[in-house]
């Protein structure tokens, strides 16, 4: 029957009744709070394109680690800001790297708390790209060691899960198979599957440094016109022993995410990067958005298209309004 017997607006008349039939709903539990941790003692460093986001020296890291892990933050991802860069991203591997340590020092606090680290070279290379270049390339056999040997000292230090973002193909397999040979059969790899070549990446590269010297990241990150595609890469890093596949960035690709949600039955994580975070927290600044409404209605979104866990900056005040 139509109108008046169908009224859609009686259920939307107050808000314990939208509360009510809400078909989504934002939880603690499926936050990632990514954080970066640099050298140095007692050392809060505001990113300044980051407004409310620090670089957190060890011993300050710890203390934020509690902090999250209080609201009931399940996880947290690190991404290290090492004192010297080389050619060959030789921090990121070190058994004594800047993640190293922290993995160390945030499980002895914190041993319940789930520690994700970013695998990587591009933080650690003096030329800020995620491969070992030749021939002013980046080469992407000759790096799937390096990957591998820098998830093998994540995990060796305490990792718990190990994200490599690097897009280099067959990266998933060569750390699983790395892994397992040394007998960690067991630690889940979630991986950065549809990483796409976006402009939403500016703040992080001001916070790790880690612009390219040379180029851009468009041969080994994905065209954003393409959908298909990640499909494809997502399957292939299935293939290859992940466990939890990602989509980055999250709001300009909810298409993606919804795809990858109907088309396949594991875990999917989404992150709202740095450049989604500073546009609202600009926005919000100068008037023209309500910020917390902002937060909420666009992690909604992010969860509403499919994505089980998703990375956040505000993933302690989000923890803080959900109470």
């Amino acid at each position: 029957m139509p109108f008046p017997i169908h009224r859609p607006r009686r259920l939307r008349r107050t808000e314990a009744l939208r509360g009510f039939v809400s078909e989504t709903r934002l939880s603690v539990r499926s936050l990632i709070y990514p954080l970066f941790v640099c050298p140095g003692s007692q050392v809060k460093s505001e990113i300044h394109s980051m407004p409310g986001t620090f670089r957190w020296s060890l011993d300050k890291l710890v203390e934020e680690c509690k902090s999250a892990a209080d609201l009931g933050i399940p996880a947290v991802i690190l991404f290290g800001i090492p004192e010297t860069k080389d050619e060959v991203g030789s921090g990121a591997y070190d058994p004594n790297g800047i993640v190293q340590r922290a993995v160390r020092a945030v499980k002895k606090a914190l041993p319940r708390l789930i520690v994700i680290c970013d695998v990587c070279l591009d933080e650690y290379t003096s030329h800020g790209h995620c491969g070992l270049i030749k021939d002013g390339e980046v080469d992407n056999d000759s790096t799937l060691p390096l990957l591998a040997k820098t998830a093998l000292t994540q995990v060796e230090a305490g990792a718990d899960i190990v994200a490599p973002s690097d897009m280099m193909d067959g990266r998933v397999g060569a750390i699983r198979k790395e892994l397992d040979a040394r007998g960690h059969t067991q630690i889940p790899i979630l991986a950065y599957a549809a990483k796409y070549a976006s402009a939403f990446y500016g703040p992080f590269r001001e916070a790790a440094d880690s612009a390219p010297k040379f180029g851009d990241r468009k041969s080994y990150q994905m065209d954003p016109a393409n959908q298909r595609e990640a499909l494809r890469e997502i399957a292939l890093d299935l293939e290859e022993g992940a466990d939890i596949v990602m989509v980055k960035p999250a709001l300009p690709y909810l298409d993606i995410i919804a795809l990858a949600r109907c088309e396949f039955d594991v875990p999917i994580a989404a992150y709202q990067v740095s450049g989604e975070y500073s546009l609202i927290e600009a926005a919000a600044r100068n008037g023209w958005v309500d910020r917390e409404r902002t937060i909420r209605e666009t992690l909604t979104s992010i969860a509403r298209a499919g994505a089980d866990v998703i990375l956040t900056y505000y993933a302690k005040e989000v923890a803080q309004m959900l109470g």
